[in-house]
């Protein structure tokens, strides 16, 4: 089987961004119809809102689910990157949970369920959560010989 990359969804993201632009319009807008100077502060505003949306861009490049083969691998972080590798043959359950939003966007949280010590994974936010979930389900049964 090929290999299936998972990624947090980027619809969140362009909402905010989107919603950040529309806002720093407002502040321009303000800014121009203000006599004077006096309202300096209001242009600093801008690069501060779209550190929002840029913050969850940048954490969103760095958390990826990976399946080849046999294998599971979840990875998270920059500057210090923690690795979880789970065998498809020790998922026991899949679950998806959705929000109202989640289901108006279609996105979801998966959270795997294996057999061993550290027992759950949860991705957050991921498109199609349910279409995931079962292919998790096929692949781990077709590792496991069922």
């Amino acid at each position: 089987m090929p290999e299936l990359t998972i990624r947090p969804t980027v619809k969140f993201i362009k909402v905010g961004a989107i919603l950040t632009a529309i806002v720093i319009a407002g502040l321009d807008l303000l800014y121009w119809t203000q006599a004077g100077g006096a309202q300096l502060w209001l242009m600093a505003l801008p690069a501060l809102l779209f550190c929002w949306p840029a913050s969850r861009w940048f954490r969103r490049q760095y958390t990826k689910t990976t399946i080849t083969g046999d294998r599971l691998r979840h990875e998270v972080g920059v500057a210090t990157r923690s690795t979880r590798n789970i065998q498809l043959s020790k998922i026991q359950d899949v679950r998806v949970d959705q929000g109202m939003v989640q289901r108006l966007f279609d996105v979801g949280n998966l959270s795997i369920e294996t057999a061993g010590e550290s027992s759950r994974l949860t991705l957050f936010n991921v498109d199609k959560p349910q279409a995931l979930a079962d292919e998790i389900m096929t692949r781990a049964q077709k590792g496991t010989g069922i």
